[in-house]
């Protein structure tokens, strides 16, 4: 790994990114929400404890920010269809155009 993508930085993600630790050699401080256990012969109605509810909807509150702006960027269209050019340059300014211009609509 030749790039330390997330040095010093709190990442909060959903369950969407378990596997973040072993793709990315994550060093820095990951908070991801508590996953409910599976049902088994032994544990016929899995749930979560209070605690772990509360926790879960407390990262929901703070993930709710990111998830807007996601869904804002995907407004202009350059987001939501298949970007078929093979640059990675052309794509980072899709992105940065798309945040760029829906925070300046936010603001």
């Amino acid at each position: 790994m030749d790039k330390q993508w997330f040095v010093d930085v709190t990442v909060r993600a959903d369950l969407g990114f378990l596997g973040l630790v072993n793709d990315y050699g994550f060093k820095s401080d990951l908070r991801l929400p508590n996953k409910k256990p599976r049902k088994s012969k032994n544990n016929l109605s899995p749930e979560l404890t209070k605690q772990q509810k509360i926790e879960n909807r407390a990262h929901a509150q703070r993930r709710i920010f990111v998830e807007h702006s996601i869904g804002g960027m995907k407004h202009f269209h350059c987001l939501t269809h298949r970007i078929r050019s093979q640059s990675n340059v052309i794509m980072d300014q899709f992105f940065g155009l798309a945040a760029g211009l829906w925070n300046f609509n936010i603001s």
